[in-house]
């Protein structure tokens, strides 16, 4: 097992220093309705493709269009309980992970299972995040080794990172990892957002805490907290905050993807343009 060691930047990469514009309150900000879908959901994400994945009452995963037409549909959602996550970066790779059983189970685009894998029979035992890799395999990071891990859709460990206690004083506990734009982030919301290469290699922190509903979608890093929206240009490092119109209410999940807005109510879904 190949171990790659971490290269980081102090200087270089300070996001204290880079951050250039402060957060800058859009009162003038337009959300114009687009949609609702109707129905009683209690799991909601989108993908690049504008495709809606929900779990309904009687505990299926629902694909659908951005109209709210059925294109797929996973009868077996609580196999292994309750998901604790559910990746949808790739729309032809679905990663539905269990974590009380370390299990992930993968679909296909049209949400047949592909495969399934036990983290355990690996001897990986506490997996918090886990998401689908630029080349089609899977991170995960483990709790355990305190490491970052690429493994294989038959659970083989393809890459592996140095351990984190040689480099960092505290410990994160990342719960959302995200690989986008050829860098993969791990998010802590007490610490922040850690950012690595595709090698395993340390190369920057975003000291953005206490976000929910984090996401990337082209060169946009988004998160919510407080009634507000927050947006930061991963090129420009401009930092945005919009505050939330007072519609946006009684909402138990909310995504920003593909400049929208999408808020999950306790009888439907609404999809939002933001201008």
């Amino acid at each position: 097992m190949r171990k790659y060691k971490y290269i980081i930047f102090s200087l270089c990469f300070s996001v204290f220093a880079v951050i250039t514009t402060s957060c800058i309150a859009q009162t003038d900000s337009s959300f114009t309705l687009l949609k609702t879908i109707s129905g009683n959901f209690s799991y909601l994400n989108v993908d690049n493709l504008d495709n809606i994945y929900l779990i309904t009452e009687s505990n299926q995963l629902k694909k659908t269009n951005i109209n709210g037409d059925s294109l797929a549909i996973f009868n077996d959602v609580k196999r292994f309980g309750n998901p604790s996550y559910i990746d949808v970066s790739n729309p032809l790779k679905i990663l539905l992970y269990y974590s009380k059983f370390s299990t992930t189970v993968i679909l296909d685009r049209f949400l047949n299972i592909r495969n399934t894998i036990n983290f355990r029979k690996q001897n990986i035992f506490l997996v918090n995040a886990v998401a689908t890799s630029y080349d089609n395999n899977i991170w995960l990071f483990d709790e355990q080794n305190y490491s970052l891990k690429k493994i294989s859709e038959t659970g083989l460990t393809q890459q592996e990172s140095s351990d984190w206690r040689t480099f960092f004083d505290t410990m994160p506990s990342p719960t959302q990892i995200l690989d986008r734009n050829n860098f993969v982030y791990l998010y802590d919301s007490l610490k922040g957002f850690y950012v690595f290469d595709y090698y395993g290699s340390f190369k920057n922190k975003l000291p953005f805490t206490n976000w929910q509903f984090t996401e990337i979608s082209g060169d946009y890093l988004y998160g919510f907290a407080q009634n507000k929206m927050y947006s930061y240009h991963l090129k420009t490092l401009e930092l945005k905050e919009y505050v939330l119109p007072n519609f946006f209410t009684n909402y138990s999940s909310v995504k920003a993807m593909n400049g929208k807005v999408y808020l999950l109510k306790p009888d439907c879904v609404e999809v939002y343009e933001v201008k």
